[in-house]
């Protein structure tokens, strides 16, 4: 039986090997400027926050600076409020939503509550509009002991030593068109298993910790961002992306199991956000203002439970 090709690179069936994610690595291209875009962002608000270098990714002739912000009154004695964007670079509103939510809502929990935030977890994907790393890992799979890849591992290095003081974490993405085209794809050809197309989710909506679920502050976040753009209904089978709809714009996964970014640390009140930038429902502008608003709701109902 011959097993049809879905993707350019690789044989049907069998998984990538050197040659394999060599000829994907020569595809890709540099779209747009994480210095640009994001640093300079960064820059600033160095005179409102303290600005945290804490790793940098050395790859080829490429070097990238990991940047956190942080308050600049921190207090031990407060929450942390942890907030992380563009764990999988492509995902626009996740990095700009995070930059947006420090320009223009961090100062109200100052003397409140300690803000950690990565705007950028993966600079290398964020210029070329990729989800993987460059040497195709999905960083949101690797946060784990001995990670393969060196943007969770340094991020897990950097909240280790806060990890039982994180009240909430807020891990922004987005769920977009070209998962379906490129991305799952491309993930099956990698791992040679076979393409299972699926839908896309048309709206906003976050996913809980199945281990420890916190059904009434998702809906916090839910309500909250619903002011601001549409919430992603459940498919025919009562599911968003293969995963069972148990709330409004609400689904469970196992985050630490996973590996997600959403599960590195114990926070009490944890979730990660998707919003659909493909919409003809929604614009960029609407995807990151739901994602700073998402912080705050997030942020709000953990501070006051």
């Amino acid at each position: 039986m011959t097993i049809p090709a879905f993707y350019p690179i690789g044989t049907p069936g069998q998984p990538w090997g050197d040659a394999e994610r060599a000829q994907w690595l020569s595809r890709q291209v540099v779209h747009r400027s994480y210095e640009a875009d994001v640093v300079r962002a960064i820059e600033g608000l160095g005179a409102r926050f303290d600005v945290v270098e804490y790793g940098r990714l050395d790859y080829g002739s490429d070097s990238y600076p990991l940047l956190t912000l942080r308050s600049r009154d921190w207090r031990d004695e407060l929450p942390v409020a942890l907030v992380t964007g563009g764990v999988h670079g492509y995902e626009t509103s996740g990095v700009h939503g995070a930059l947006r939510f420090l320009e223009r809502n961090a100062a109200a929990y100052a003397g409140r509550a300690n803000l950690l935030v990565a705007p950028c977890v993966s600079p290398w994907a964020y210029e070329r509009i990729h989800r993987w790393n460059i040497n195709a890992i999905d960083p949101n799979r690797s946060f784990r002991d001995n990670s393969p890849a060196e943007e969770s591992a340094a991020l897990m290095r950097l909240v280790a030593p806060i990890d039982n003081r994180v009240l909430v974490h807020i891990d922004l993405h987005e769920t977009t068109d070209s998962d379906e085209s490129e991305f799952r794809p491309a993930l099956a050809a990698r791992d040679g298993k076979p393409f299972e197309p699926g839908g896309i989710p048309d709206g906003f909506y976050v996913v809980d910790d199945s281990a420890a679920p916190q059904p009434e502050f998702q809906q916090a976040v839910i309500a909250a961002v619903a002011e601001v753009t549409h919430i992603a209904p459940a498919d025919g089978n009562g599911e968003i992306i293969g995963s069972p709809v148990v709330a409004p714009g609400v689904i469970n996964y196992p985050l630490r199991q996973l590996g997600l970014c959403a599960g590195i640390t114990d926070a009490r009140y944890k979730t990660t956000t998707e919003v659909y930038p493909d919409s003809p429902r929604a614009t960029p502008e609407q995807c990151n203002q739901a994602q700073a608003v998402a912080v705050c709701a997030a942020i709000d109902y953990a501070l006051a439970h």
